[in-house]
């Protein structure tokens, strides 16, 4: 599973995701071999993203992925916080 320290600086992106009106819901799935954090543009939907821990890529290509909508791996390491960042950009707009 995730440990509170990785689920604070996920829930902290979702929660200004979630402010920004981008995502509106989540789940958290406790595999046999991966955690794995999905997050919704409503309910009913596929997951627009999936955050995984797998600890079995601890050393090799990171434990940590997000994946698209579409199966694709969107940014794959060994800092969560690196990881994520790929989602943060996601919320960086021009202001007109």
């Amino acid at each position: 599973m995730f440990q509170r320290p990785e689920l604070n600086q996920i829930l902290s992106l979702y929660g200004r995701m979630v402010a920004a009106g981008e995502w509106r819901d989540y789940a958290i799935s406790a595999l046999r071999d991966a955690a794995v954090f999905s997050i919704f543009r409503r309910a009913a939907e596929q997951p627009l993203y999936r955050i995984e821990k797998r600890p079995k890529l601890r050393n090799r290509q990171g434990q940590y992925v997000v994946v698209g909508m579409d199966g694709q791996i969107l940014k794959r390491g060994h800092d969560l916080r690196m990881v994520l960042r790929v989602l943060e950009r996601k919320l960086i707009r021009a202001v007109d």
